[in-house]
């Protein structure tokens, strides 16, 4: 699942380290000011983009020993967010126990993206969630 997209990094906007970066709300607000900037688009498409984002900033948290790193990447008929954390481990779907809260956050970016990819490092990993745009 190491796949990269040639789109992703055609233009890339919104790199924030740890410091700048560090709750799902502040990942939102620069994926909403981003994609202000490319114009109008559907208000589904920037829902999806925006929840994507917020799942993928909480798992990092949760789950990944902390965000490491945050990008937002701009290609034609996509734009893609890219969530860094300090855990090798890839994500994995764990199947909800009828009393166990939450794991809802890894399936929702799987429906949601048009293609996701997980590049895995000895000191951690980057997801890289895409979502189809139109513009």
């Amino acid at each position: 699942m190491n796949s990269r997209s040639a789109t992703r990094s055609r233009t890339t906007a919104g790199k924030a380290g740890p410091s700048l970066l560090l709750t799902p709300a502040q990942a939102r607000r620069l994926v909403s000011r981003t994609l202000a900037a490319l114009g109008p688009l559907r208000h589904s498409q920037v829902d999806d983009l925006l929840l994507v984002t917020s799942e993928l900033v909480t798992n990092a948290h949760r789950h990944g020993g902390g965000l490491t790193s945050f990008g937002i990447a701009v290609g034609g008929d996509r734009v893609t967010v890219s969530v860094a954390d300090a855990s090798g481990e890839p994500p994995r779907h764990e199947p909800r126990g009828e009393l166990r809260p939450g794991g809802f956050g890894w399936p929702i970016v799987l429906r949601l993206c048009r293609e996701v990819s997980v590049d895995t490092r000895p000191d951690g990993k980057t997801v890289h969630a895409a979502v189809a745009v139109d513009r």
